[in-house]
C-alpha cells in the first residue's frame, strides 16, 4: 500500500492487533478501531498513540467506510461490524496477511514460537539487538511482540533495517483463515521453547498442536537455523525433520546451548552458558525463574548464531527489564505486594509461583485466578490445574469467565479444583468475581503478604481495586 489509506481493525484491543494499529499509523495510514472491551496495556498504548477506539461493535463504527478491513482472530461470524464488512464489501485481511504482505518483504524474519515463553523471549531476543545496535546501527531491529516490553515502553517497531523480529503465535488466523498465524511468518531462524497441549477451542488434542509446529519448522530454509528447546520431547519431534542446523538448549550435558551452575539470588537469577562445550559467556538476569534462564539462553542462542557480539548480549540480558503483565508488580500497599501475571495455561501457572517463591522466600503466597483463556476455561487441565495453584500458600479462584459459551461436558468446574487444594492441606476459595474476591480477602491480608493475579484479560479491574480496598481498611482502621 503505497498511498495513505483509512484502516479499520476489528478486535483492536488484543495484543497483536493493536501492535499492529501502532505499525500501520507509523507507515502513514490513518488508523481506527473497534472493540468489545478496552484494558491495559493495550489500552494504554493506542491511548498514547491517538488511535480512537469505539466501543461496543457497532455499523456505525465503519462510518466513514474505511479502504480495508482488519478482521482479528477472536472476531467470528454474527459479530455486527463483520456482518456489515460481508455484506458491503469493503476490502478485509488478517492481522498476519498485512503483516507479511506490507511488513516482511526484505527482511530477515525471526520467529520466536512455542506454547509458553514466547513473549518474554522475544522481548529478550529485541533488547539485544537493540543493545547491539548502538555500535552497528544495522542491527536496529523491528519487532513484533505480544505484550509491552518494558525495556522499549511498546510492543512494536518498524525500522528501515533487516531484522525482523516476531513472536510467532499458533493460535489460528482469522474466521476466514483457521491456520496458525506463524505460518504466515516464513522465518529465516526461529526459537521454539515449548510444545504442549494448549488452545483446546481449536485444537482437538497434542498431535494436532505438534502437527501445526512441523509445518511452522518446515518453513525454515536450508541456510537458517532453529533454536530449540532440549527438555521436551514434544519439541524433539517437531524439530526431528528440519532441513536447516538444529541448535538444542537447556540442561542436557550433549546440548549445543547448555546452561550450568544456575543460582537464585531474589529476584536475580545468573548462570553459565556454554556453546558445543566451550564457555561462552556469565550471564545474569535480573528476574527470577528457571523459566526464564532458559528463555534468556534461547535468544541468546540465536542472536548469537545471527552475529550479535557475545558482549552485547550479555549486556543486554543484564539490563533486561521483564515484559507487562510477566510478573509485574501492581502495587505494594501496607506491605502487601501485588503481581499480575499473564496466566493462561497451567504450566504457565506453575513457572509463575516457582519463581515468586525463588524471588520472595519465607513469604506468604497467594494465587488470585480467573479461568478466561480458552484452555483454562476447560476441564482438560483440571488436574494439572491443581498440582500448579498447590505451590502458593492460599488460592481463591474466580467462576470461568463467559462460562455459558463452553459445553457443559467441556467446561472446567471450579469447585472441583478448590476441594482438591483443600483435600491436599490448600487453603482455597471460590468467589463470584473480582468483587467478591476482593471483599473476601482483603480482611485476611497481612505485611509480607504476596498476591499472585494470574489471568489474561480485565479480571474486573482488580488490579487497582484489590490495592485501593487494602489502602482503604488502613484508613478505617486508623480513623482516617
Amino acid at each position: 500500500m503505497q498511498n495513505s489509506k483509512h484502516i479499520h481493525l476489528i478486535g483492536i484491543c488484543g495484543t497483536a492487533m493493536a501492535s499492529l494499529a501502532g505499525m500501520l499509523q507509523q507507515q502513514g495510514h490513518r488508523i481506527t478501531g473497534s472493540d468489545a472491551a478496552a484494558y491495559p496495556p493495550m489500552s494504554d498504548l493506542l491511548a498514547s498513540l491517538k488511535i480512537p477506539v469505539r466501543e461496543p461493535y457497532a455499523e456505525s463504527n465503519l462510518d466513514p467506510r474505511p479502504d480495508l478491513v482488519v478482521v482479528g482472530n477472536a472476531i467470528s461470524r454474527g459479530n455486527v461490524e463483520l456482518e456489515y464488512v460481508l455484506d458491503t464489501r469493503i476490502p478485509f485481511c488478517s492481522m498476519a496477511s498485512i503483516l507479511h504482505d506490507e511488513f516482511l518483504p526484505g527482511r530477515e524474519s525471526l520467529v520466536v514460537a512455542g506454547t509458553h515463553g514466547k513473549t518474554t523471549t522475544t522481548s529478550m531476543l529485541a533488547w539485544i539487538y537493540e543493545v547491539a545496535s548502538g555500535p552497528n546501527p544495522a542491527l536496529a531491529p523491528s519487532f513484533l511482540i505480544g505484550g509491552v516490553a518494558e525495556n522499549f515502553g511498546t510492543s512494536f517497531m518498524v525500522r528501515p533495517t533487516r531484522p525482523f523480529l516476531l513472536e510467532g503465535d499458533e493460535y489460528d488466523t482469522a474466521f476466514f483463515d483457521k491456520g496458525p498465524k506463524f505460518l504466515h511468518y516464513f522465518p529465516d531462524a526461529m526459537i521454539l521453547t515449548h510444545v504442549e497441549f494448549d488452545h483446546a477451542d481449536i485444537y482437538v488434542d497434542l498431535p494436532a498442536v505438534k502437527t501445526a509446529f512441523k509445518r511452522l519448522v518446515n518453513l525454515v530454509p536450508r541456510r537458517g537455523r532453529i533454536v530449540a528447546f532440549d527438555g521436551s520431547e514434544n519439541v524433539g519431534e517437531c524439530v526431528a525433520k528440519a532441513f536447516c542446523a538444529v541448535e538444542r538448549y537447556g540442561f542436557d550435558p550433549l546440548s549445543h546451548w547448555r546452561l550450568t551452575d544456575l543460582v537464585h539470588e531474589g529476584p536475580v537469577t545468573s548462570w553459565t552458558l556454554t556453546r558445543g562445550g566451550v564457555p561462552f559467556a556469565k550471564l545474569t538476569l535480573p528476574m527470577a525463574g528457571e523459566h526464564n534462564a532458559l528463555n534468556a539462553t534461547a535468544a541468546a542462542a540465536l542472536a548469537a548464531g545471527q552475529g550479535v557480539p557475545t558482549a552485547a548480549i550479555v549486556e543486554a540480558l543484564g539490563s533486561f527489564k521483564s515484559v507487562k503483565r510477566r510478573l509485574e508488580v501492581r502495587a505494594v500497599v501496607e506491605g502487601v505486594t501485588i503481581i499480575d501475571d499473564f496466566a493462561h495455561h497451567p504450566t504457565a501457572i506453575r513457572e509463575t509461583l516457582r519463581a515468586l517463591r525463588e524471588s520472595y522466600p519465607d513469604r506468604r503466597l497467594w494465587a488470585v485466578l480467573e479461568p478466561r483463556s480458552n484452555t483454562l476455561r476447560r476441564n482438560v487441565f483440571e488436574l494439572d490445574l491443581v498440582e500448579s495453584l498447590a505451590l502458593a500458600d492460599c488460592v481463591v479462584l474466580a467462576e470461568v469467565f463467559k462460562s455459558e459459551s463452553i459445553p457443559a461436558a467441556e467446561r472446567l468446574h471450579p469447585e472441583h479444583v478448590v476441594a482438591a487444594l483443600t483435600m491436599r492441606g490448600t487453603p482455597a476459595s471460590l468467589c463470584a468475581d473480582a468483587d467478591a474476591i476482593v471483599q473476601a480477602i482483603v480482611p485476611q491480608l497481612k505485611p509480607g503478604d504476596i498476591v499472585a493475579i494470574l489471568s489474561n484479560g480485565g479480571f474486573g479491574n482488580i488490579y487497582q481495586k484489590l490495592p485501593s480496598a487494602i489502602a482503604a481498611r488502613r484508613s478505617v482502621i486508623h480513623g482516617a
